[in-house]
């Protein structure tokens, strides 16, 4: 049993880490926000449906937020700090656009 929850917490460890880390996508140059949220998010943030990528708190439903969070990332989520400029704008209005607030 001891061996079991060792190798549990282990694993949660990794995919931890994993989930926290930097990621080094840069999106290429006139990529749409669609198009850089497929590459860079949907590993992670699966489209609830064809008109609905992410349901959003109120707090992060905003344009400066939504860059931040995925430049900064979260213990949860890695962060994305090549994604800036234009194509954080494009990747954020994708987002804003494309989700529902609760």
């Amino acid at each position: 049993m001891k061996k079991l929850n060792f190798a549990l917490t282990l694993s949660a460890l990794f995919i931890l880490a994993g989930c926290g880390a930097s990621k080094d996508y840069t999106p290429p140059a006139g990529a749409t926000g669609e198009q850089i949220f497929s590459t860079a998010c949907t590993e992670c943030h699966k489209p609830l449906s064809a008109n609905v990528a992410m349901i959003l708190s109120e707090k992060v439903a905003n344009k400066d937020a939504v860059i931040k969070k995925f430049q900064s990332g979260s213990m949860r989520m890695p962060a994305f700090k090549n994604i800036q400029g234009e194509a954080a704008d494009r990747l954020a209005e994708y987002v804003l656009t494309n989700s529902e607030v609760k």
